[in-house]
Order: structure tokens, then C-alpha cells, then sequence
């Protein structure tokens, strides 16, 4: 697998990729024999089986695993089944226990920190009731509705006589309807709110109302340390076998009460074993397996290069940092692994458009897919080819994509001198007598280090280069001449932006003067507004025509294949099927399941250092505990990011394990399922139970999860 990605090995990449499909002849990443393109087909779940509740699989499941769910299985696994911020999570207890993993509540440990506690790195269990503590930033949503309402969609984007129309109607009647069910619901439901989302499904083809029940009062009670949490760091991240011990616990509150519900996960006696059949329920963030093929060249030649250079260069600044500076290790660890993570992630999803066999295949969908149209007359005639107009449109965006990256400075991958300047010249040019102090307020920057900041500066002037150098007076005026690491230096020495007190001073400015000032980056802005405002609509234009034609894509696909196969991921509820199952690796076979022994022969294999170093408790564990005991197992479950939490099921309902990872192969799943390597990673029911139990010593977790109940 590539680990470390640089911007030329991409375009290398690329460029063998075609070289490859051009002979027609092809060997792929993993070394396999030179494969004939032309021979390769589709496969039957390259779409995935990530099933939505609005039509669940219950043929298929009864026909592969023997076993028929009813609706009533199906409604409680919803109902059960929970969604926080970026993960997914479950009850497990009529009490209001929620379980998901300890990468997910991070934010949580930081909120719920007392004057000098570090609760991320040394962990928290809440011995009583009244030692739960209050998350402020956590909410967990409940799915509770679903009703169909792709007709209105559908005909209030059939409205629009333009492209531009079209997309502007579809999402004021989403908006219309999420309105309409919130009044509808006021006052009804004695929670503490509803939210409300339509969502679009085949890309438009359907249309789901789902409303969800909010809890705002979330408490935390168990969370382990952050070695256990993550054991083995970036290193062993989306890699296998794994030993995480990655999960945490909070409880749901209303009225200064535990919740009492019905639907909850009871917890497994025995666990997964190998050759059982497995369901993951869990909300998966976004896939594009349904994009069309120039779609997905788009993401190979235009986005995933830049955001894995993106992540890689701007990871390495915070890590050298840190190396630097020990002691800002806790302040900079979740942007570091952030980092990382985004990188192997991305790295993953473009060796999947760079492996010449899953791209025939990718190619043999949509050669079915077109054919299924033309061959059909009455289909031609309602359809045409949107693919060719989709691919003109890709062609136009990737020509202006490059130079409109360049001159947009949001996102965690920039530099806060570009932001905050943005920022601010944006502010200016909205106020009318003065910029307002709420406003001043989010504009000040606040953790502001110099030493970072000019190192992402450095970094983004040289990606602007290629795009701006010598053809961008403005730009070339800000360089000067200069090297990048020289023009970053001079500009954050001159610059107000990073200063308090300027900045303020600056701020408290008429919006005609700030406008008119000579700091550099604040003059530089000014000045390229223009052309970005241009790109910005052209842009714009482009991409609602691409929606459009993605929308009529989208009809004739749920057209011709109905719910035969799943949609693309949308972080929304799914039930994905399979089967703890080994796979072949590195010249040998993956283990279904890893155990205790198998962390304490990675943390004295490693010299007891950084990433698998335990903590003290795990050192020396009491002789009561069983190394044997199972902890982390695989699957072939189909998952991406955004299922992190998701319970994993057997077929009576009972927690055997919750989902934290993939493997490295799993990475490809962003646009192609397949199964043979492709394995979701859990830690097993089992290994909660024992280190909770015998590390931890948290008992009434323990005994409250064996009887799905609070146990005085």
C-alpha cells in the first residue's frame, strides 16, 4: 500500500494508468499477473450493501443467510441504532447507555475536563451516576420517521426551465418540506427537539423525509486512555491485525434523568466467532460508487492529488513541530492524526481509480448502464446521454479547478494569515458603516502560532505558484521575487493579520479603510476578488449543470435497477451484511480474531515505545484477567468513515462488536465494493467485557451492559 504519497508519484501514477488501459493489459497494485481489461466484468455488489431502511433487503437476507427478519427486527435495529457528530453509536442499555468508540468522543473528554485534568490521555470512569458529566458539544440523534417524498422532489425540479432552475427549485422544495414536518411536529413530541432532512438517494432518483429524534443532555461515563484508544497510532491505522481497545460509553438524559427505552443492543454471551454472520448498523459518511466514470477521472487527476499532497505536507509541519516543542504535543495530536488519517483515506480512494481492474469493471457498470437506456425506447427518449454531458462538464471543470483552488483559502488545509485576511476583507465588504463586534469577535484569532502559521504559508504560496506564477500580476507582486519560505517570512513580520492588537485596531477600521489598507495580504485580497468572484460563478454554473444531468442520471438508474442495489453512502442510517471471514495478506492469512496476547507481544516487540506504549494499568494486569479473551475481529461488512460506532449484530439483535476500522484494503470502497480483501475491523463484545471488568474495575458499566440495565 502507498503510505506516503507525493504530488509527482501521483501524476506518475496517472499517467501509468493510462498506459495500462491503453494496451488493454494490466497488473495491478498488489502484483497480480498481467489481466486482459477486456475480460473483466462487473461484479454483483460492486455497489456495495450498504441497504437503507426505507427498503430493506429482506429477500436477500433470508436467501444468503437463512433468516428472515421481520419488520419488527428491522424497526428496533433502527430505533436502537444512533447517530452523533461524524460517527454512529447504539444503545445498550433500556437506561439510555450509549456505546460508540473512543476516537468519537475526544471532543467530549475535552469539554468535560476539570481545572488540570487531561482526561483524552488518561481516560474517565464515572464510578456512580452522579459522576456522569455533561458533554456540552455532544448530541446523538434517534431516526424515528421515514416517508417517501421523491414525487415532490422530483416534479418541483421538473419546474425549473434552466439547469440553474432546476437545482435552485429542488432544493427550495427540500427546504419547504423539512419545514412543513417541523411545524407539523411542534408540540407534539415531548424530546428535547426534531430535526429534519431530506435526503437525496441513486443521486435523485428517491427522495426520503427523515426526521430524527435530538438528545441534547448527554453525559459521559467511561472513555480509556488514549494508548488503548488508538494502540499503535498512525502506523497501524487502517491496517491489520489490530489491537484497539477504541470505545467509550455515555448516557442519555432527560428531564435530569437516565432515558428509559425498549430499544436498545443487548449484549452477546459468547461474541462474534468466525463464520458468523454479522450486521453493521451505522451511519457511513459518503462513497461514490454511483458516479460516472468521468466523475471519478475528475476526483483521480483533479482533487485527490491536491488534498493528499494537502494532508501530507501539512501533517508533516504540525509533526515537526512537535518534535520541536514536547509540550504542545496535546494541543496539536488531533490535528496530527487528523492529518494522517485524511491521507491514508484519500491515498486509498485513488489507488482504487489507479487500479486498472477495478476501473473495467467501474467501466463495465456503466457500459450496462448506457445500454440498458439505449436499448430501450422509450428510456432513450426520456434520458438521452446525460454521460456525455457530464463529461463535457468534468472537462470544464477541471480547467478552471486548479487556479480557483489557488485563490480560495478556507479549510483546515490553510494557512490562518490567508483565512483570516479573506476573512476579513469579506466582512468588509458586506459591512455598510462598520463591521459588527460579534463579528470582530470570530475574526480575532485566538491560539494563533507564528512559527506554524508561516510554515503553511510557505506551503500554500507554493501550490498557488503553479497555478498564479507569471500569470497572476497580483500574486507575482506578492512574491516579489522571493523564495516562498522568504515571501512567508517577510509577510508575517509585516503583516497585522496574527496580531491581537493590530488586528483589532484594524478591525474597529471603517470598512472603506480596511479596504484600502497596505498590508499585504489584506491589499492582496482586494485585489484578487475579482477573479475569484468570476471563477467562483463559473464554477458554480458548471456544477449545477453537472447536478442537473446527475439528477436525470440518478431517475434512469432507479429506474432500471430499482433497489437491487444500494445508494451511495450519505450519512444516513444503513444495515450492511456479512460474515466474520479471514483474508489473505502479505503472504499469509489475517486471523478473524486477535487477542489480548496479541497487544502485549506488539507492545514488548516494539521496545514498550510510542505508538504501542500501554498505560500503567495495562502493564502489569491482575491474574484474574484472560489474555485469551478475544479483542478485536474482521468482517466483510461493507463500511467507510462515518460508521465509526456503528454496533456490529447478530441475527438476534445482540451486540457481538462495534465497529472502528477498515482494513487498508477497504480503502478502494470508496468507489467499488469487493469483498475478498475488503474487511470492516471490530473490537469484540468479549474484549469490552474483560477490560472493562478486570482493568478498569468498572463493574456497574459491566454489570448494566450483561442485563441491558441499571443494577443497583
Amino acid at each position: 500500500m502507498i503510505r506516503e504519497v507525493t504530488y509527482r508519484l501521483v501524476l506518475a501514477g496517472c499517467i501509468l494508468f493510462i498506459i495500462g488501459c491503453s494496451t488493454r493489459q494490466a497488473t495491478r497494485f498488489d502484483g497480480s499477473n498481467s489481466i486482459n481489461l477486456d475480460t473483466v466484468k462487473a461484479g454483483l455488489f460492486d455497489t456495495g450493501k450498504m441497504w437503507t431502511f426505507d427498503f430493506p433487503p429482506m429477500d436477500y437476507f433470508a436467501k444468503t443467510y437463512n433468516f428472515t427478519p421481520t419488520k419488527e427486527w428491522f424497526e428496533k435495529a433502527r430505533l436502537s441504532s444512533l447517530r452523533l457528530p461524524n460517527c454512529s453509536a447504539s444503545f445498550v442499555s433500556e437506561d439510555g447507555l450509549v456505546m460508540t468508540n473512543h476516537h468519537c468522543a475526544r471532543s467530549a473528554l475535552d469539554s468535560v475536563n476539570r481545572e488540570g485534568e487531561r482526561l483524552a490521555e488518561v481516560g474517565f470512569y464515572a464510578t456512580t451516576l452522579d459522576e456522569e458529566r455533561r458533554a456540552p458539544n455532544i448530541y446523538i440523534d434517534q431516526l424515528v420517521l421515514l416517508e417517501d417524498v421523491t414525487a415532490e422532489v422530483q416534479s418541483a425540479f421538473e419546474t425549473g426551465k434552466t439547469d440553474n432552475e432546476k437545482v435552485e427549485n429542488r432544493l427550495a422544495k427540500m427546504k419547504e418540506i423539512q419545514k412543513r414536518y417541523a411545524a407539523d411536529f411542534k408540540n407534539k413530541v415531548p424530546q428535547d427537539s426534531m430535526v429534519f432532512n431530506v435526503v437525496s438517494f441513486y443521486q435523485g432518483g428517491r427522495y426520503s423525509l427523515y426526521a430524527y429524534k435530538r438528545y441534547t443532555d448527554v453525559r459521559l461515563v467511561y472513555a480509556p486512555e488514549e494508548e488503548m484508544g488508538f494502540f499503535g497510532g498512525d502506523p497501524d491505522n487502517f491496517t491489520y491485525p489490530r489491537y484497539d481497545f477504541d470505545c467509550s460509553f455515555f448516557r442519555v438524559y432527560e428531564n435530569g434523568k437516565p432515558i428509559k427505552t425498549s430499544n436498545f443492543f443487548q449484549f452477546s454471551s459468547t461474541g462474534a466467532r468466525e463464520g458468523d454472520a454479522v450486521f453493521v448498523i451505522g451511519n457511513p459518511g459518503s462513497t461514490n460508487r454511483l458516479l460516472t466514470i468521468a466523475q471519478l477521472e475528475y476526483l483521480r487527476d483533479v482533487s485527490y492529488p491536491a488534498n493528499i499532497e494537502a494532508y501530507q505536507s501539512i501533517g508533516n509541519i504540525y509533526s515537526d513541530y512537535v518534535k520541536r516543542h514536547p509540550e504542545s504535543k496535546i494541543r496539536y495530536i488531533n490535528t496530527i492524526f487528523g492529518m494522517a488519517n485524511s491521507r491514508k483515506a484519500v491515498t486509498g480512494y485513488l489507488n482504487g481509480l489507479l487500479d486498472p481492474v477495478l476501473m473495467a469493471k467501474k467501466k463495465d457498470f456503466e457500459k450496462n448502464f448506457q445500454k440498458s437506456i439505449s436499448s430501450n425506447p422509450d428510456l432513450s427518449i426520456k434520458y438521452g446521454d446525460p454521460w456525455k454531458d457530464i463529461a463535457n462538464y468534468q472537462t470544464e471543470l477541471a480547467g478552471i479547478t486548479p487556479e480557483l483552488n489557488a485563490l480560495k483559502y478556507k479549510g483546515r488545509t490553510n494557512a490562518r494569515y490567508l483565512s483570516l485576511a479573506s476573512d476579513i476583507v469579506d466582512a468588509a465588504m458586506q459591512a455598510t458603516d462598520s463591521i459588527t463586534p460579534s463579528q470582530r469577535a470570530k475574526l480575532t484569532p485566538k491560539n494563533f502560532e507564528p512559527e506554524i502559521e508561516t510554515q503553511l504559508l510557505t506551503f500554500r504560496l507554493n501550490v498557488m505558484s503553479r497555478s498564479l506564477g507569471g500569470k497572476n500580476e497580483t500574486f507575482d507582486k506578492l512574491i516579489a521575487g522571493r523564495t516562498f519560505e522568504k515571501a512567508a517570512s517577510d509577510i508575517a513580520s509585516s503583516t497585522v493579520i496574527g496580531s491581537k492588537d493590530k488586528m483589532e485596531a484594524l478591525l474597529s477600521s471603517r470598512p472603506q479603510a480596511i479596504l484600502a489598507s497596505t498590508d499585504p495580504l489584506i491589499s492582496f485580497f482586494v485585489s484578487i476578488r475579482p477573479r475569484l468572484d468570476q471563477l467562483q460563478k463559473e464554477s458554480d454554473e458548471i456544477n449545477k449543470r453537472i447536478q442537473a444531468r446527475s439528477q436525470m442520471l440518478g431517475r434512469a438508474l432507479y429506474e432500471v435497477y430499482g433497489t437491487k442495489i444500494p445508494p451511495d453512502a450519505t450519512f444516513t442510517l444503513r444495515i450492511a451484511d456479512g460474515e466474520v471471514k479471514v483474508y489473505e495478506y502479505n503472504g499469509t492469512v489475517a486471523p478473524p480474531i486477535t487477542t489480548f496476547y496479541g497487544m502485549y507481544d506488539r507492545y514488548y516487540s516494539f521496545g514498550m515505545k510510542e505508538p504501542w506504549n500501554l498505560p500503567n494499568r495495562w502493564v502489569n494486569p491482575p491474574t484474574s484477567f484472560k489474555m485469551s479473551t478475544p479483542m478485536n475481529f474482521i468482517s466483510t461488512n461493507d463500511i467507510i468513515g462515518g460508521n465509526s460506532g456503528s454496533p456490529v449484530i447478530n441475527k438476534d439483535l445482540q451486540v457481538v462488536g462495534l465497529i472502528f476500522d477498515g482494513n487498508i484494503e477497504s480503502l478502494t470502497g470508496n468507489v467499488i465494493f469487493e469483498e475478498t480483501k475488503n474487511r470492516s475491523i471490530s473490537v469484540h463484545s468479549s474484549g469490552i467485557l474483560e477490560g472493562l471488568e478486570k482493568i478498569y474495575k468498572a463493574d456497574r458499566v459491566v454489570k448494566e451492559l450483561r442485563a441491558g440495565k441499571i443494577v443497583q
